[in-house]
């Protein structure tokens, strides 16, 4: 969909349907909806004095105009109780308006954005009402045949503004657009199916980004992994007929002198649990696994197009887990790229494998950071349910940093300890460590792991395995892939530029 800024007045732009946003607890009509009421013969609050309307969080309420005015519908949006009001609500409400003209064939809506919904900065107000509208019309059917001439969309909203604040709202516009831009394409990478969506087909998308102004890629194949010693991640791959790729993304923003951040993320494109297989139940979800490695490709893509002045590294090591003769088994002892060897507990503990050699990868850039992102252990999903991230790290800036931007985004992060006591629980008797510390404290002992080979770079991990798939549609994150984390690391990488 398309989203245009222009200069009018709302009670005269010709539309569809014009958008229009109430609080619960508002006395009074004000700006745009007083006008709008008084041209339209007092259609807005006859329908709040009957209580059809109450404005309650993501109401809607469409009303004809009656040619009273050059738009042909008045759609009303309630954000709820205004002192509840917040960013995450605001992308709520305009995913849910644009959603329900969506579901009546309206294909163009216009609306004007009130600067007092909330005490923050225009730019985030703006940032919020594009994200909710562009991320909840998100639809992912290119596989659909029966029915297909069936499917809606939403084809343009006008944004109406005053010429003050034109050049604003025009800019954030456009960098909003970029951003969601990114979530939907990761969002599109996960939900593809496995047979469409294998290592090589993952490097290519990558590829493809390498094409970018100020992004060089580069894509390690099977025989330079072994030359390198990647032997954890090439392990995994062991029992797939697919090649793993490892994947890097080298945006430079900043001066060559400038440390840059590496950003890794896993990138199993299908888990079967190899040897330890998983239950069929939800198997058809495991292309998702791939869901942190989507996700630092579309960072990276979107801090390309927002021309950031920082150095970037995107490394994303993309197997499959499969099982099979060749298949890596449980007892089974691996030496590192690091040099550190590992005894395999669990061929279903595959992630923290990968990632183990990628990370020792990234400390070839001496970065000022290291964030990785994975789905790694239903654990975390046990602890925190599905909508939070779990994060761990061993540097207390780099975690202050990063919930920032979550608080921010909404994509919503909780940390959990990581405390050095943990890594006895993955203390091996006959290699360094191995790769399953048991059941208890799960997510942590996963990230203990991970900091034996992250070196003495600040770090952070974050583990995606809740909020990466949906199994029903919330706000503005229609049910299947989420895309997250990606609003979250760019919000990070912005707030360093602005430091």
């Amino acid at each position: 969909m398309k989203i245009l800024v222009k200069k009018g007045n709302l009670a005269e732009a010709k539309s569809q349907a014009i958008i229009l946003t109430f609080f619960e607890d508002q006395k009074k009509l004000a700006g745009a909806a007083l006008q709008i009421d008084q041209k339209s013969g007092g259609l807005i609050s006859e329908l709040i004095k009957n209580r059809d309307f109450e404005a309650k969080q993501s109401q809607v309420s469409v009303i004809y105009t009656r040619d009273l005015l050059p738009a042909k519908r008045i759609a009303l949006l309630g954000l709820g109780k205004s002192a509840e009001a917040d960013l995450d609500k605001i992308r709520g409400a305009f995913a849910k308006v644009m959603q329900h003209l969506r579901s009546i064939n309206i294909k163009e809506a216009a609306t004007s954005i009130d600067w007092k919904l909330i005490a923050e900065t225009k730019e985030k107000i703006v940032q919020a009402v594009v994200e909710g509208a562009l991320l909840g019309l998100y639809q992912y059917n290119p596989y659909k045949t029966v029915g297909r001439e069936d499917i809606k969309e939403m084809e343009q909203l006008n944004i109406i503004c005053e010429g003050k604040d034109f050049n604003l709202i025009e800019k954030e516009v456009k960098k909003t657009q970029i951003i969601t831009g990114a979530v939907c394409f990761v969002r599109d990478l996960v939900s593809a199916p496995s047979n469409e969506m294998t290592p090589s087909i993952l490097a290519k998308k990558a590829q493809g980004i390498g094409r970018k102004k100020g992004i060089t890629c580069k894509v390690l194949d099977k025989a330079r992994m072994k030359e390198l010693g990647m032997n954890s991640f090439l392990s995994v791959a062991s029992g797939s007929n697919e090649e793993p790729k490892f994947i890097i993304l080298e945006y430079s923003g900043a001066k060559k002198s400038e440390a840059p951040i590496v950003l890794v993320g896993k990138g199993l494109t299908f888990d079967s649990g190899g040897i330890s297989i998983k239950p069929a139940d939800k198997m058809d979800e495991m292309k998702t696994d791939m869901s942190g490695g989507a996700a630092v490709m579309g960072a990276v893509m979107a801090a390309s197009n927002l021309q950031l002045p920082l150095n970037i590294v995107g490394l994303i090591p993309a197997t499959e887990n499969m099982l099979g003769g060749t298949a890596y088994r449980p007892g089974d002892i691996l030496k590192s790229y690091s040099g550190k060897t590992i005894e395999v507990i669990n061929t279903d503990a595959e992630g923290r494998l990968i990632l183990a050699d990628a990370l020792s990868y990234a400390s070839k850039y001496k970065p000022a950071a290291i964030i990785d992102v994975a789905t790694l252990t239903g654990a975390c999903i046990v602890a925190l349910g599905d909508d939070v991230i779990g994060m761990l790290g061993t540097d207390d800036k780099l975690k202050s940093e990063i919930n920032r931007a979550a608080k921010a985004t909404g994509e919503l992060v909780w940390e959990l300890p990581l405390w050095e006591s943990y890594s006895e629980l993955i203390k091996s008797d006959i290699a360094d460590y191995k790769n399953s510390g048991g059941r208890a404290a799960g997510t942590i002992t996963a990230a203990a792991f991970l900091s034996k080979f992250v070196g003495d770079f600040p770090w952070v991990h974050l583990d995606i395995a809740g909020p990466a798939w949906r199994a029903k549609d919330i706000t503005y994150i229609p049910k299947g892939a989420s895309g997250v984390t990606v609003r979250l690391l760019v919000e990070f990488l912005r707030n360093r530029v602005k430091k």
